[in-house]
């Protein structure tokens, strides 16, 4: 698949990744709960989707034997790594201008991320 493509699917998965994350973290913290679990939470819905659909949409020409522990192994490595970076980003967007702004701040983090993670899942987590 050439980058084009693999680049629109990688956005196309990201954007419904994307949606179901913010989605629940606006849900949970209205529900009270703090932004870092929430975050993590809604992460955590998008990484199930997005590790999923990118190993067989997105990345499947580069995965001759299909999704394996490999795969997940580095999946969840990087994905700790930018679920750190997009919490601390959300903490302080929070604690320096308040819930709402928590809000617009976090699909905006998580977008930057993703331009990160598209490289790393082409070249590290499923090849």
């Amino acid at each position: 698949m050439s980058l084009l493509r693999q680049g629109l699917s990688y956005g196309i998965v990201g954007g419904l990744q994307l949606l179901a994350d913010w989605g629940c973290f606006v849900v949970l913290t209205m529900l009270g709960i703090p932004t870092a679990p929430a975050n993590v939470l809604g992460r955590i819905l998008g990484a199930a989707i997005g590790f999923w659909l990118n190993g067989k949409a997105t990345f499947s020409s580069a995965l001759g034997e299909g999704l394996g522990w490999r795969h997940l192994r580095r999946f969840l490595v990087s994905w700790g790594l930018m679920t750190v970076m997009s919490t601390i980003a959300i903490e302080f967007a929070n604690q320096a201008k308040g819930l709402q702004f928590a809000w617009v701040v976090k699909p905006l983090a998580d977008a930057l991320l993703a331009l990160a993670g598209f490289a790393v899942s082409k070249f590290w987590i499923y090849r």
